[in-house]
C-alpha cells in the first residue's frame, strides 16, 4: 500500500485519529476540525492575496525596506 500524503499511511491515520480521540474527547473533535478549517482557509486566503500583489508589481518584491 502507498501513503497517500508523504508518510501518511492509512494506518497511521487511523493511529492518530485514535490518539486524538483519546486525549480531546468525541466532543472536542468537530470543534478542532473546524478550527484547522479555518486557519488552513485563512492561510490559503493569505497566500493568494499575496501571489496576486506579487502578480501585479513583481518590482516590489525586491525592494528593500526602508528602516
Amino acid at each position: 500500500m502507498e501513503p497517500i500524503l508523504g508518510m501518511l499511511t492509512p494506518t497511521v491515520a487511523v493511529v492518530v485519529l485514535v490518539i486524538a480521540l483519546i486525549i480531546f474527547g468525541p466532543g472536542k473533535l468537530p470543534e478542532l476540525g473546524k478550527s484547522l478549517g479555518r486557519g488552513i482557509k485563512e492561510f490559503k486566503s493569505a497566500s493568494d492575496e499575496e501571489e496576486k500583489k506579487v502578480q501585479e508589481d513583481p518590482k516590489t518584491e525586491d525592494k528593500p525596506k526602508s528602516e
